[in-house]
């Protein structure tokens, strides 16, 4: 079954949008992928357009049996782990927006499902004139906005919906992540759903719990089972 393109941005860099892409993707290889996991999944793509320093494509090389190089998950690698634009002139490199552009729509043609991970939030910089919700606007892209149960989590949720608002990205919910374990009245303190969820007129899909091994199948598989699934890869 084809799904659409999702981008997983955060609301800010460090908040869990790494996680869910991986459980996403885990969620695909073990409940809709009909590759034998042993074998590199030709259904699933995973895409980060551009990375500075290593992290996040290298986890998703190490983790998944992706029929994927490093340089078809991020095409626009920087050794400095700074913000791209900033990383790119520092290193005297361009930031190449149709090669990323090219490679998506490569990857869009081959793959049933395919996750776009985010360079930080909606307002993260890409080159000096163009931001993070640009590109998902000019591509098209519908996306789940991750927020981190922590204090501020209100205001950070309630701005990138606003400028996810105002630069006519489609966002289809939001995903509280947690970075430690929380009580439902901890959660409830610091990052209320129903809250979040009437004040930015969008809805919570649920809450990423914290996962003590991110290279656990089973246990990614099993936390996106827990959100609200159908709604997130539609």
């Amino acid at each position: 079954m084809m799904t659409k393109p999702l981008l997983v941005v955060g609301s800010d860099t460090g908040v869990g949008k790494t996680v869910l892409t991986a459980t996403l993707a885990a969620y695909w290889l073990t409940y809709r992928d009909r590759t034998d996991l042993s074998k590199p999944s030709t259904s699933l793509g995973i895409y980060k357009p551009l990375q500075s320093g290593e992290g996040d494509r290298e986890f998703y090389d190490r983790t998944f049996n992706l029929s994927q190089t490093l340089a078809e998950i991020t095409p626009l690698y920087f050794e400095t782990p700074i913000a791209p634009a900033i990383a790119a002139h520092k290193e005297g490199k361009e930031i190449d927006l149709a090669l990323i552009w090219q490679q998506f729509q490569k990857l869009q043609k081959q793959k049933e499902c395919l996750l776009v991970e985010a360079m930080g939030g909606l307002g993260s910089p890409i080159t000096d004139e163009y931001i993070v919700a640009d590109l998902a606007r000019d591509w098209a892209l519908e996306a789940i906005l991750v927020v981190p149960v922590r204090l501020g989590a209100i205001s950070q949720a309630i701005a990138n919906v606003a400028l996810a608002n105002m630069q006519k990205v489609k966002l289809r919910g939001i995903v509280l992540s947690c970075s430690q374990v929380y009580t439902t009245e901890e959660i409830e303190e610091l990052a209320p759903p129903q809250m979040i969820s009437r004040l930015g007129s969008i809805p919570v899909l649920g809450i990423l719990p914290y996962i003590k091994n991110l290279h656990d199948i089973s246990q990614l598989a099993h936390a996106a089972s827990e959100l609200d699934i159908e709604r997130i890869l539609i």
